[in-house]
């Protein structure tokens, strides 16, 4: 038995960190600084890269959550400088990222960004990593009021690309990416290659759940997965 992807697929929507890129690395520098700065030890390496599709708030929770919640949000502007500072200076694409994407396109797909992170660290990082022109829509978690789970950026990607939300895919490595798609009405893949924020991608309700990047590329080849 098999499933079939949407007819007459039209394109892609990914999300950025821990599906398209490994950030983790360059937002642990940024965060080991701040600890310098703070007086504070550092956590590991590994309980921050879980939590990083969450984004700063969580990242720094990690290491000042004894100091409250009003003192890890006056912690976020000096963050996402010293992250900015940091941007693309590790971040690399996934393995087998790069060649899905070139797949994407050469069948003549679209493919875009529905992010949570804001549009001043996103739009930079995509440029420097150079997908810039080839992105058919990329949403920012402060393009709209509202961001993942809700599905209104998933929908104005689409717009933006072109795209019908019943004739595109949503690729995510967290539970709200399956959530703010399945909302929007694509098919959901949820990636076990990203962050997860410690959970278990197979929970998550996804229509289909995936290891590499490469097995999305001979999906979206072949048109149907096992069931």
């Amino acid at each position: 038995m098999s499933r079939a992807l949407p007819e007459n697929l039209q394109g892609v929507l990914f999300d950025l960190d821990g599906t398209l890129l490994d950030s983790a690395p360059d937002l642990y520098a940024a965060l080991l600084e701040q600890c310098v700065e703070e007086a504070v030890v550092a956590p590991p390496y590994p309980s921050v890269r879980e939590v990083v599709s969450r984004g700063a708030r969580a990242v720094l929770r990690r290491a000042f959550a004894q100091r409250g919640e009003p003192a890890v949000e006056s912690l976020v502007p000096r963050f996402l400088q010293l992250y900015q500072q940091q941007l693309a200076r590790q971040t690399r694409a996934f393995d087998g990222i790069d060649q899905l994407l070139a797949g994407i396109e050469a069948q003549g797909l679209r493919w875009g960004i529905v992010t949570n992170k804001a549009a001043f660290l996103t739009d930079e990082l995509v440029s420097r990593i150079g997908w810039a022109d080839r992105a058919g829509a990329v949403v920012c978690g402060d393009t709209l009021p509202v961001k993942k789970p809700d599905p209104a950026p998933v929908l104005l990607a689409c717009e933006r690309a072109g795209l019908s939300p019943a004739r595109c895919l949503f690729v995510g490595d967290d539970r709200r990416d399956v959530q703010a798609g399945a909302a929007a009405g694509l098919f959901t893949v949820a990636v076990s290659w990203g962050y997860l924020d410690g959970g278990d991608p197979h929970g998550w309700g996804a229509d289909v759940v995936l290891d590499h990047p490469s097995e999305l590329a001979r999906l979206l080849r072949a048109g149907t997965l096992a069931a």
